[in-house]
């Protein structure tokens, strides 16, 4: 056993991630410029200092889990979302759930909150967010943002729901409080069940083809009949019908009964 293996299965006990569902060439080379970065001689030593230092294990994770993103990223999608997607759904009933499940720092519960609120009453919107990352969780839930993670925002969403503190922005509670946010591990918790949309974007990517088949059976099982799951621009599923999903658009992929 080399020492990325034995590595991989320390931090499978502490920190209960499976690094073995991740594509290997690309995660090593991450983890190899942490262990570089924080002057670690190698995976062992690094091992060691993970254990050691609550700070360097939040940092690994946060490297990890790649929290990169901003509100409406993709903006012609969110455009989809709402000439599309959501009306088709609000069609079949006057309540949708909604689950974020690689939430990251709150851009994209927030951004769907917003979205929502043009269609149905705030008071009845409650959104279901979830990641891995509690660091990101915890930022998600302060909600505080750069201007540039704002970019894309309808100015109407910028104007009315943000109030600007110096250089950044503050989401207001009115959306803030309509969003639950959880711990999950997509690739060994329970999913939720019944949900109406699941967005899971630019997440796919990093995950071996094996560790996604699974995923993608399990966000089959946590659909509700003709639900829709969103996925990230690189990430379409090529042979959908093998997990009963079929494409309504690009990067959308409907649950047939």
């Amino acid at each position: 056993m080399d020492n990325y293996e034995k590595f991989k299965n320390e931090i499978y006990n502490l920190i209960n991630i499976d690094l073995s569902s991740y594509k290997e060439k690309q995660m090593k080379r991450r983890i190899l410029s942490l262990i570089s970065r924080n002057k670690f001689s190698g995976f062992e030593d690094y091992i060691k200092g993970l254990k050691e230092d609550k700070n360097l294990l939040n940092e690994f994770l946060n490297y990890l889990t790649i929290n990169v993103s901003e509100f409406y990223r993709n903006k012609e999608q969110w455009n989809i979302l709402e000439n599309q997607i959501i009306p088709d759904l609000l069609k079949q009933k006057k309540k949708i759930k909604v689950w974020s499940s690689a939430c990251s720092t709150g851009e994209e519960p927030y951004s769907i909150v917003m979205l929502l609120s043009k269609f149905i009453n705030i008071d009845d919107i409650s959104i279901l967010a979830t990641d891995i990352d509690n660091s990101a969780i915890n930022k998600a839930k302060i909600g505080i943002y750069s201007e540039k993670s704002l970019k894309e925002l309808p100015n109407e969403f910028k104007t009315k729901y943000f109030e600007k503190i110096q250089n950044t922005y503050k989401i207001k509670d009115e959306i803030k409080n309509k969003v639950q946010f959880q711990n999950i591990n997509l690739l060994k918790d329970e999913y939720p069940k019944n949900c109406d949309l699941i967005f899971c974007r630019n997440v796919m990517i990093y995950f071996t083809e094996e560790a996604k088949s699974i995923m993608y059976n399990k966000f089959y099982n946590a659909l509700s009949d003709n639900g829709i799951l969103f996925v990230g621009s690189t990430e379409q599923i090529i042979y959908s019908h093998k997990y009963n999903l079929e494409s309504v658009k690009t990067f959308f992929y409907r649950k047939k009964s």
